[in-house]
């Protein structure tokens, strides 16, 4: 009798043994997920250009410094945040934390075209040129799948990117002998074909986020009807986005968070390198336009989840207040792109 006790008691203390263990993990688990899961703080672009340059010491800060620094810090941030770069997790609380990885894939779509912006543009004379031997490796790098764990993993892809930028930069301050002089042209058509890849990613993201309701998005290629069809029997609900399902809002939501806030840090660094073209023409005040846009949609979220109410219901459409700004500032790029456009 007593050998039957003392095997119950041993049973239920590894029970508890068991039940605690798993507890903790699950509070560890849980904890980590709230720190990994944090949004990256914004940055100064100009003083991270010159801590870079001290550096290599130097405090010569050459045009397009700044601006291909931010790039490299974007993506710097991205790799080494609190918790690494979540989108290629295999294991928790990685791979349960799909916010902050819709959040890395919004900034990366916005570093990829910046890259591409820098080694098809900004670093190039005329179509003719030829383009940075530096440049042309980095941009490749950043377009490697994003969510790789495997070798080659992800992170070590755009490291690779990260540090040919550097290398860019670096020839941008010193040149000589072997080491050909790094090139950044801050024109106006330069920037003028980088803002119109801007306005198609800003309209993709306004008119995703507003899908939050339905019926509140008219899609061009569904309104076309043809002359013969008779007006009567048009479906009036043909011409409409479907909404955007439940469990997808947060993930467009989360993607325009981080394409803002990329593009703030480059549009900073563009008013920094365009300067001069920018007071020319008279479009700095639509640049910061843009600024206050992305910096009004990244706002605290006080919210423990993203709500998706009607737009004129009781509870508030947190994707339609993202799609405000962000239609905002889409406002002010179309702004800029004919201020550049003009002679």
């Amino acid at each position: 009798m007593a050998a039957n006790e003392f095997e119950d008691s041993k049973s239920k203390g590894v029970l508890w043994g068991f039940g605690v263990l798993v507890l903790a993990t699950l509070v560890i688990v849980f904890i980590l997920g709230a720190w990994w899961g944090s949004e990256p703080d914004q940055f100064n672009v100009q003083e991270e250009a010159m801590e870079r340059a001290k550096i290599t010491n130097t405090t010569d800060i050459p045009l397009g410094y700044t601006y291909t620094n931010a790039l490299a810090h974007i993506a710097e941030v991205l790799l080494h945040k609190s918790g690494g770069y979540i989108t290629n997790d295999v294991a928790p609380p990685g791979l349960f934390l799909d916010n902050i990885s819709n959040f890395e894939y919004g900034s990366l779509v916005m570093l990829r075209d910046a890259v591409s912006a820098l080694r098809n543009h900004f670093a190039r004379d005329q179509s003719q040129s030829d383009e940075d031997p530096d440049l042309k490796i980095a941009e490749p790098y950043f377009y490697y799948e994003n969510d790789s764990w495997a070798l080659p993993s992800t992170e070590a892809e755009y490291q690779k990117g990260v540090d040919a930028l550097h290398n860019y930069m670096t020839r941008l301050q010193k040149w000589g002998g072997n080491v050909k002089r790094g090139q950044f042209y801050a024109r106006a058509d330069n920037l003028w074909q980088y803002t119109e890849v801007v306005i198609k990613r800003l309209g993709n993201l306004s008119t995703r986020l507003s899908a939050s309701t339905a019926g509140a998005v008219i899609s061009p290629e569904f309104a076309v009807v043809a002359p013969e069809t008779d007006i009567s029997s048009r479906n009036p609900k043909a011409g409409t986005l479907p909404e955007t399902p439940w469990l997808e809002i947060d993930d467009v939501f989360y993607e325009a968070r981080g394409s803002s806030w990329a593009l703030l840090h480059i549009l900073k660094a563009v008013k920094y390198d365009f300067h001069d073209i920018l007071l020319d023409k008279r479009a700095m005040n639509t640049v910061d336009i843009m600024i206050k846009s992305l910096e009004n949609a990244m706002a605290p979220i006080l919210s423990p989840m993203i709500l998706n109410g009607s737009g004129y219901g009781l509870f508030a459409n947190y994707s339609l207040t993202m799609a405000t700004y962000i239609a905002r500032a889409n406002a002010s790029a179309l702004d800029l792109r004919d201020i550049m456009n003009r002679g």
